[in-house]
């Protein structure tokens, strides 16, 4: 039976047999002041024991007369809630909350009490910053929530929450502005979150695979975050960010290809400080993606195109070289991978070591071996530079498996092959939506409009506007300032 009984001999028997094998659950059987009895659950380790002791039991044991309707429970706890039925009381205890029945009465009070291990707020892993906040997020929702809010202050901010999951029941909190967002946006986020049926949602990446337009694509279709200030800035241009519990990654849509190349940081630089890092970033974007397939195009079919003191040197360095381009390029990229995955799985200082130590000997090693040739290992250092500039983890992981397709055409056509294979790109974007929103967008579709705030940043003032790719209901986001100096406002 789901409804909680008046008798709490049946209530205490029903806990018993639901959570049976859970060794960590307390029950706490007590007496009102006026002898009436009660029980009292929580699972040990959930919970902030020194508030169950002073704000829960010392005022029911000492204070209390009998009670008829537990809303007026003499209990000093922040938060209260009544339920009626064992769904609600399951979720409650393995959420840190505190559960209390009275006999004579079928409904249980929650008391949220929650006090489990977390951990502290500090600098974000993924995202470090020079001139930015260094708060990251944590894996407790209503902290990360916190840190939202408390850069966010605007009664503007709405907060819609879902749960999902069967097994593990996870709270989803959706954030927008709700004077800037387009509604329909909200109300095709809500669809798809409803629509996920599943055991366990763990993480972001884990949910992104249930949200995005085109499951099978590898170029990421939102965009996570560790920074409060970052997620607020998503807020601020009419975006939603989606706070999943037990994560420290918030996510952000909708996004474009280019919003992969933006950072909070670009705003905290000087304009042309931050135009030139645009740039260097799309420069690393086509060096990853192009560099290694060119080479290999110009060595085994194009090679007339070279000076000729270049082809010489090439020529010698290749000498001993036993495989073709693509064999060498892929012995050396795949090296490179194995190499940065084994620095990440070790601690810090070793992972360091690896990477360095590591890639000099194994690049030394196979060029006095004759594997590989010198230039080889210089292209393939400057592909893996460039992709670690990418601001975004996913992106630049996305970029660094599109290149294999690219040198594998490069191999077979050459520049035609890379030709063929960056117009197959260009229109896969430009066929891609995230959320209703063209991924392309500004620049396929065409939106000169949005090009201030793209491959380079104009100064602050002359951003008037929000992108409108975010397609937000409420454009203007500031008025005429000055341009600086002693003089006049902006134009």
């Amino acid at each position: 039976m789901n409804h909680l009984s008046t008798s709490l001999a049946d209530n205490l028997e029903t806990a018993q047999h639901l959570f049976c094998q859970s060794p960590d659950l307390v029950i706490r059987p007590f007496q009102l002041k006026s002898e009436q009895r009660a029980l009292l659950l929580y699972f040990e380790g959930l919970v902030d024991k020194v508030s169950i002791t002073h704000d829960i039991l010392r005022p029911l044991i000492s204070e209390a007369e009998a009670i008829k309707e537990l809303s007026n429970a003499p209990v000093t706890v922040g938060r209260v809630q009544t339920v009626s039925d064992w769904t609600q009381v399951e979720i409650s205890l393995f959420t840190g909350k505190c559960v209390l029945f009275v006999d004579g009465i079928a409904e249980a009070l929650i008391m949220f009490t929650q006090g489990w291990p977390q951990r502290a707020i500090s600098e974000p892993q993924t995202e470090s910053t020079i001139k930015g906040a260094h708060q990251g997020f944590v894996e407790t929702g209503e902290q990360n929530i916190a840190l939202i809010r408390r850069y966010l202050p605007n009664h503007e901010l709405k907060l819609n929450q879902y749960i999902i999951g069967k097994r593990v029941r996870s709270t989803m909190t959706l954030l927008y502005l709700s004077d800037i967002v387009k509604p329909d946006l909200v109300k095709e986020m809500e669809k798809r979150l409803q629509s996920i049926d599943v055991d366990a949602i763990l993480s972001t990446g884990e949910l992104t695979d249930y949200l995005d337009d085109h499951p099978f694509n590898l170029l990421p279709q939102f965009q996570t975050t560790e920074r409060p200030d970052a997620a607020v800035a998503h807020l601020l241009q009419g975006r939603i960010a989606l706070v999943v519990d037990h994560s420290p990654t918030v996510l952000v849509g909708p996004v474009t290809f280019v919003s992969f190349f933006q950072t909070v940081d670009d705003y905290s630089h000087r304009w042309l400080v931050a135009s030139f890092l645009r740039a260097l970033r799309f420069v690393a974007l086509l060096i990853t993606i192009f560099l290694p397939a060119s080479y290999i195009s110009l060595i085994a079919f194009h090679f007339e195109v070279l000076p000729f003191k270049l082809l010489l040197s090439i020529g010698e360095s290749r000498a001993r070289v036993p495989f073709p381009p693509i064999i060498e390029a892929f012995l050396m990229e795949i090296s490179i991978e194995m190499l940065r995955e084994a620095g990440l799985r070790l601690p810090g200082p070793v992972g360091q070591t690896i990477g360095v130590v590591g890639g000099i000997v194994i690049g030394q090693a196979a060029v006095q071996a004759g594997i590989v040739s010198n230039i080889m290992v210089i292209i393939v250092a400057l592909t893996a530079i460039s992709s670690f500039i990418i601001p975004d983890f996913d992106m630049a992981s996305s970029l660094r498996l599109i290149r294999f397709p690219f040198m594998i055409a490069a191999s077979l056509f050459g520049l035609i092959g890379i030709v063929i294979s960056m117009l197959l790109l260009v229109g896969f974007i430009m066929s891609m939506r995230t959320l209703g929103i063209p991924y392309g967008i500004p620049v396929a579709p065409l939106d000169m409009r949005d090009w201030k705030d793209i491959f380079v940043r104009f100064p602050l003032f002359m951003l008037k506007q929000r992108p409108r790719s975010t397609n937000a209901t409420q454009l203007r986001r500031q008025g005429r300032n000055r341009k600086g100096g002693q003089g006049g406002n902006g134009a």
